[in-house]
């Protein structure tokens, strides 16, 4: 089943992409929650169009999520979190900590665009991803420290 995108959706796709999803996925939680419409050639065309007179804006939204991750380009964070004596982390480092890190730096970063391969549950170095833009996104290492 065809349909576009109306919000990014993690591991989907992005606002105004047509994706291909299994109807059940799409016709009981995409579209009745409003983050999706049926790919219909009417609806694809509408998309075009609105498409093309939103280049501009666009190209804008694309410049300035460029400079961000230029400034992001060359931070680090470190974590201190509380620690077990072996090293283990309670709990775990996720995007949520990270957004943090970072809004005490001054940028503003959703939750969702950070992006952690693997739970962060010991002391140690790790990378994370900063998706900026559907074309941009930053790799930004972090240190796990004891508190």
């Amino acid at each position: 089943m065809e349909i576009i995108l109306k919000e990014d959706i993690v591991n989907l796709g992005y606002k105004n992409d047509i994706v291909t999803v299994k109807s059940g996925y799409g016709r009981n939680f995409l579209i009745p929650s409003g983050k999706a419409v049926i790919a219909s050639p009417s609806a694809k065309k509408m998309l075009a169009e609105e498409l093309k007179q939103k280049a501009h804006k666009l190209e804008k939204i694309k410049k300035e999520a460029e400079a961000l991750a230029a400034k992001l380009e060359g931070t680090s964070l470190t974590i201190a979190t509380k620690v077990s004596s072996t090293g283990t982390v309670f709990g775990s480092v996720g995007n949520i900590r990270i957004a943090e890190e970072l809004a005490k730096l001054g940028y503003d970063i959703d939750r969702k665009m950070i992006v952690v391969k693997d739970a962060v549950k010991e002391v140690g170095s790790y990378k994370a991803v900063v998706r900026l833009h559907k074309e941009v996104s930053v790799e930004i290492p972090f240190e796990v420290v004891a508190e």
